[in-house]
């Protein structure tokens, strides 16, 4: 079977140190809009799950429970926004993300620290790709395809019918004939 490699843009962060070191690695396109509009989306539902958590104001048993059940969610949302092959849980080593880090901050908190100028970036890096396509819109994909390559015009359907139509060969038939 041949193998058809196409570039996605996917980026690897080594977090904490990588697998070596008791970390995990990210892997997603920082410049995928649909990765920077669902983590938009996610800081939200993070902070509906606190809310959720704090509203409950469990004690004892009953409260490490609750923050082992929001800790399995928020890493669930996480894993949606950045997608199914990442482990949050073996990237932050099991620690549970409502945790209070060494610097005081909770563990998410850190943790969007780290990713916001990188989805920031990629978001930047994103719309000047958009005003570059707006650019090459103006040729057509096909255009810009043919201009990359240095070929003339584009080749495609459209090119092959306007040469048929200039020897008075119908595109269908392969022959001579009107063409409709």
């Amino acid at each position: 079977m041949e193998q058809l490699t196409i570039d996605t843009g996917l980026r690897e962060y080594a977090v904490n140190g990588g697998p070596e070191h008791g970390g995990g690695v990210l892997r997603f396109n920082p410049s995928d809009p649909n990765v920077y509009s669902r983590f938009c989306t996610l800081q939200n539902q993070l902070q509906e799950l606190e809310q959720q958590v704090q509203a409950q104001s469990p004690t004892g048993t009953d409260a490490i429970q609750l923050l082992a059940q929001a800790d399995q969610r928020a890493k669930g949302l996480l894993t949606e926004v950045f997608g199914p092959g990442n482990d949050f849980d073996a990237m932050l080593g099991g620690t549970n993300l409502l945790a209070v880090a060494g610097n005081g901050e909770r563990v998410i908190t850190n943790l969007f620290a780290a990713l916001q100028p990188i989805l920031e970036a990629g978001a930047r890096q994103c719309a000047d790709a958009k005003a570059t396509l707006a650019v090459q819109q103006a040729g057509g994909w096909r255009k810009s395809i043919s201009d990359s390559f240095g070929l003339p015009r584009y080749s495609g359907y459209s090119a092959s019918v306007e040469r048929c139509q200039r020897a008075g060969i119908h595109p269908l038939a392969g022959g001579p004939g009107p063409i409709l």
